[in-house]
């Protein structure tokens, strides 16, 4: 999806964190070279807390914004939430661990 609309403005960040079962307990070069051995092209930012004191303060004000909390409240329940951000930088949609990439997708062109 990157790779595909790119051009026309989307990008996608990438932030690990470990506080999910100890999914990335590597270090960031480690996580890195994992990413890159399946052609990962997005940009990858440094390990984080999501969750907790310690969030990171972007990932602190994506969960208050109106569109950002989930199901559950605002907290990160697993890697891979997904939020949709506008060229104004507005959260417009929030996505959870288990939805397909496709789904973002068919979101995308009202905000290209």
């Amino acid at each position: 999806m990157h790779a595909k609309y790119a051009e026309r403005g989307l990008r996608v960040l990438a932030f690990p964190s470990n506080q999910f079962a100890n999914q990335e307990p590597g270090t960031e070069a480690q996580i890195k070279r994992f990413a890159e051995s399946y052609n990962v092209t997005f940009d990858m930012f440094s390990k984080i807390d999501v969750n907790g004191a310690n969030a990171h303060p972007l990932w602190k004000w994506l969960k208050e914004q109106p569109n950002g909390s989930g199901f559950l409240g605002n907290s990160i329940k697993w890697n891979y939430t997904k939020f949709l951000i506008d060229r104004q930088g507005q959260v417009v949609k929030r996505y959870g661990p288990m939805d397909d990439p496709v789904v973002v997708e068919r979101d995308l062109p009202q905000y290209l």
